[in-house]
């Protein structure tokens, strides 16, 4: 099986080569870490005295935000070995190295031989933690070939994914032989996981790590926005967070409406994809409303009514305090939604669009609660309208939320015991089984 998914994967990376070329020249996607990912280990990783090595590997921002307690407990737990944390994105490579020091995070090798095994002998790391859903067939079977130890944390499989795991089972099947340990978010996920083939007896549920996210660093953008609502300068503040195509538009009209009762009022507006902030400067410019830039403000610039693009990475999580209201994008239109904890966390009223399977079961909790408010693309402006017109019902909502976020944890804790005891034990049993 591995000679032919590695020969279809090097195939379909020649044939799709022009539509990377094309993001790499469009987007500045993929410049960085080209080398690393095709194997070239960076020196700063090779350079190391530490006696052990712990592998974590997270794609995005959202999963380096999970991870993040985490890969603190395993240093507190082993002091004199190393945690090295790999990212896919360049934004979560940001993040990553801000949290965890440059010298510690790079980009993961692509899944091919001959790019994976360097990295295995050069790091021996004696775990590789994947967060979520990260099966790699080669990535997995070299850290078995090598002696590591697997462990998938803040496991999950997503509605969208599910159909095509199960359509192809039987060959998932050896993969997730060699994984020793399955950490779910929930029983949903759990069940999902043993249906696609994990073994049920290496599979628990420990819950979801992005409710203990750790709180962001204030920042001089956050001072600004405070300093301008004391004065009353600016408010009401809406924070739109993440937000794709086809939102924004919707977004603005709303605020249009809303300007006319609030006329000091400000959107924050935050695409997900920093490939859009152009593009997205470009919408704003056309409606006629006025607009700031965070790639063009400086503190003590003040902030003035209207809308704040947020055209940055890494920002908008902390920003989250400061706003009356908490929209999170990726949910108004077919996208499957983003993560609602960051604006949570600071007990704020939500409000998410009618698609959110991408976190169906951190919705599910919240909506349980009575804790976010669901709305449509028509009842968006009214929605937010009648929050701001009643101060309670956002201090309910925002109440509820951060119960919501108080009620759901303890994964951090489930999780590092799980994990201590994957380290502690002998697992030769486990690789004769995979072998065989």
């Amino acid at each position: 099986m591995y000679p032919l998914y590695s020969l279809l994967l090097f195939l379909a990376l020649i044939l799709s080569s022009p539509w990377w070329l094309v993001q790499m020249w469009r987007h500045g996607k993929y410049r960085i870490g080209g080398r690393e990912r095709l194997g070239r280990v960076p020196a700063r990783l090779r350079d190391h005295t530490a006696e052990e090595t712990i592998w974590v590997h997270a794609v995005s921002v959202g999963e380096v935000l999970a991870i993040t307690r985490i890969v603190e407990r395993l240093r507190t737990e082993f002091p004199a070995g190393r945690i090295v944390v790999s990212t896919t994105t360049d934004t979560g490579q940001k993040l990553a190295r801000e949290r965890f020091g440059e010298d510690n995070v790079f980009y993961p090798p692509l899944d091919l031989p001959f790019a994976v095994r360097p990295y295995f002998e050069a790091l021996r790391p004696k775990l590789l933690i994947l967060a979520e859903s990260e099966f790699w067939p080669n990535l997995l079977r070299w850290a078995r070939l090598s002696g590591a130890a697997i462990a998938v944390v803040n496991a999950r499989v997503s509605d969208r994914s599910f159909p095509g795991y199960l359509r192809f089972r039987k060959l998932l099947r050896p993969m997730m032989l060699e994984i020793d340990l399955f950490l779910a978010q929930s029983e949903e996920d759990a069940r999902r996981l043993i249906q696609i083939g994990a073994p049920q007896e290496r599979v628990r549920v420990t819950g979801n790590l992005k409710f203990e996210v750790k709180p962001p660093a204030k920042s001089s953008l956050v001072a600004a926005f405070a300093d301008s609502i004391r004065d009353g300068g600016v408010g009401p503040v809406i924070a739109a967070g993440s937000t794709l195509e086809g939102e924004e538009v919707l977004l603005l009209e709303m605020y249009r409406q809303v300007q006319q009762g609030h006329p000091h009022a400000v959107l924050l507006l935050a695409p997900r994809h920093p490939e859009r902030f152009d593009r997205v400067a470009e919408i704003i410019s056309s409606s006629g409303i006025p607009f700031q830039q965070r790639s063009q403000w400086n503190a003590p610039a003040p902030i003035r009514p209207g809308v704040f693009l947020l055209d940055s990475i890494g920002e908008l999580a902390a920003l989250y305090e400061i706003a009356d209201i908490g929209f999170i994008g990726g949910s108004l239109v077919p996208r499957g939604g983003h993560n609602v904890v960051e604006a949570a966390q600071f007990g704020k009223p939500i409000l998410v669009g009618p698609y959110t399977e991408n976190f169906r079961d951190i919705v599910e909790i919240f909506r349980r609660a009575d804790a976010l408010c669901v709305v449509t693309a028509q009842s968006l402006t009214p929605d937010v309208l009648q929050l701001l017109q009643d101060p309670e019902q956002r201090t309910v909502l925002g109440r509820r939320a951060a119960e919501v976020m108080r009620s759901q944890q303890g994964a951090t804790e489930k999780t590092m015991n799980a994990l201590l005891f994957l380290l502690s034990r002998s697992l030769p049993a486990v690789h004769s089984e995979t072998r065989a």
